[in-house]
């Protein structure tokens, strides 16, 4: 029972602190090489998982879903900070920061995508079905196909058009100035909104059909 667990908690921990500390590093990084060293001072903009930790998002959260073998993880690593007046390009410039972390899990879960079909094909083909090679792609699918779907859920959710996600942070730096002003005037109450959501089902009737597509693409 201890030994299955800890197989699973495995399979599923690598891929999902993968996914959240490279999205935060990717916005740290292009903050970066856009004028603001505030990630790089701070240490954040590193693979180390330690400086990356959300006690809740990156380990109760996840730990919580796996015991009641919830249908979906999610989780999320500690933000990184960016001071957006230290950005050349101003509201534009913002925008590609927000938008560098769910570029970065479309990227991993197009890798993923790769592995994932490269072990169906020798699966099919018996490369695979017996003796170390399957001990071993046994895991490794399981950890690549949960890659595919962690990214692509990180993905749908941060594009989400309400800040302070990103795709609420990409269009206060892209549309008009009189709406990006309105629309950020939103960001205090951006995450009451999504737990609104969650409470009354309405996330999973509004994201569905987007996550349901790009599996259908990405795992056939």
């Amino acid at each position: 029972m201890i030994t299955e667990f800890i197989r699973q908690v495995s399979i599923y921990a690598i891929p999902l602190l993968i996914a959240v500390i490279a999205h935060e590093v990717a916005h740290g990084w292009v903050a970066e090489k856009l004028g603001d060293p505030t990630a790089r001072m701070l240490g954040r903009i590193s693979f180390n998982p330690l400086v990356h930790i959300d006690l809740i998002g990156t380990v109760l959260l996840p730990l919580f879903l796996v015991l009641v073998h919830s249908p979906f993880l999610f989780g999320w690593a500690k933000p990184v900070p960016v001071q957006f007046q230290n950005l050349r390009g101003g509201r534009r410039a913002g925008a590609w920061v927000a938008l560098a972390g769910p570029l970065t899990n479309l990227m991993l879960a197009s890798v993923s995508a790769l592995l994932y079909h490269l072990i169906v094909f020798g699966y099919q083909h018996g490369w695979l079905n017996a003796g170390i090679a399957a001990r071993i792609a046994e895991p490794a699918f399981l950890m690549v196909r949960f890659s595919v779907v962690f990214n692509l859920v990180l993905l749908v959710i941060n594009l989400f058009p309400l800040p302070p996600l990103d795709g609420g942070r990409i269009l206060t730096g892209i549309l008009p100035r009189n709406l990006a002003h309105g629309l950020a005037r939103l960001e205090r109450y951006g995450m009451m909104v999504v737990i609104l959501l969650l409470a009354t089902g309405l996330w999973e009737k509004i994201l569905d059909p987007v996550l349901n597509l790009f599996l259908l693409v990405f795992l056939g």
